[in-house]
């Protein structure tokens, strides 16, 4: 299957550079498409100088900071104009780790929508306070009860689909765009008849630089839950 890793960036030069080698190590074979928010610390120039050497790498420059979910819905349809079969997202920052991306890439040849989950059997996080620890939990337990499928890991953003599903889901329907947007992809592809499978990963906290979530953010998935509903 033609494999892509999808990563926003926005100042995320010294991930970035700690990335790609660690990347280009792993054994599943893919392409990485890189959706920079014209980063003012130069991610972007970095990534395009590093494409014009790796044909793996590539680089989806945006005009202005959008947001999460805009930014992957770019890099989704740039996938699938590209004929990807399928798209994985990806944190930048490490606390995603590729030795779990090697092992979600080669599951899902066999599911249509594979999600690493820190909240199964083997998931965890590593370096969380307890206020992060019970939002995180409680958004998902929350998104769970509200929405009525079994998917015990609803706002994490490390998932890979299949593009058939991406197609079906219809993203220019979607109208998240901070955390609720993981919600709301997982929710139109299981009210589709998709399965998902969750395997466990190790959630660690970023490397360097700050962490993009806020109030603002973490209300909206609670109150968007019912929209999505």
């Amino acid at each position: 299957m033609k494999k892509l890793v999808i990563i926003p960036t926005y100042n995320e030069i010294e991930n970035v550079q700690a990335l790609i080698p660690e990347l280009m190590k792993l054994k599943s074979q893919f392409d990485v498409l890189f959706v920079d928010d014209s980063s003012p610390d130069g991610t972007g120039n970095y990534i395009l100088e590093i494409s014009k050497k790796n044909s793996r790498i590539n680089l989806l420059s945006r005009t202005k900071k959008e947001g999460l979910g805009k930014a992957y819905i770019a890099g989704f349809n740039w996938g699938l104009d590209h004929g990807y079969e399928t798209l994985t997202e990806m944190d930048a920052d490490f606390s995603h780790r590729p030795v779990d991306l090697d092992s979600m890439l080669q599951m899902i040849d066999q599911h249509d929508v594979v999600i690493g989950s820190r909240y199964v059997p083997g998931g965890q996080t590593v370096n969380w306070g307890i206020i992060r620890k019970l939002i995180s939990r409680g958004g998902s337990l929350y998104s769970k009860i509200i929405l009525g499928y079994p998917t015990n890991d609803w706002t994490g953003g490390f998932n890979s689909w299949k593009a058939q599903v991406l197609k079906d889901i219809n993203l220019s329907t979607i109208q998240s765009n901070g955390y609720s947007f993981q919600i709301e992809l997982k929710y139109k592809a299981q009210k589709k008849g998709y399965k998902i499978k969750e395997y466990p990963i190790v959630f660690e906290d970023r490397r360097v630089g700050q962490s993009k979530m806020s109030l603002k953010i973490v209300l909206e998935a609670f109150y968007k839950v019912w929209m999505i509903r």
